[in-house]
């Protein structure tokens, strides 16, 4: 944990799932990351990445934010993308 802190799996219920990733996609994709949509949508940067991906069975979105070793970046930036979500 101290080498990757990472937040766990976040559920949030969202009436538009889809636009909340668009939002937060577009707010991050000026910062040039490598784009991954796999599994959703993963953004990865330098110091921290993030995994957003949609339920299949209900207006869920799941967010996994991991940082390279600096526990305080994995929370902000946690903290900035769940802000981002309820818009």
């Amino acid at each position: 944990m101290r080498k990757y802190p990472a937040s766990g799996e976040i559920n949030r219920y969202l009436s538009d799932p889809a636009a909340a990733v668009e939002r937060v996609e577009a707010f991050y994709r000026q910062q040039n990351p490598v784009i991954a949509r796999t599994d959703g949508l993963t953004m990865e940067f330098p110091n921290w990445r993030f995994n957003l991906r949609s339920s299949h069975t209900e207006p869920v979105l799941r967010l996994n934010v991991e940082s390279r070793g600096d526990l305080l970046l994995m929370r902000e930036k946690t903290d900035e993308i769940l802000k981002m979500l309820e818009g």
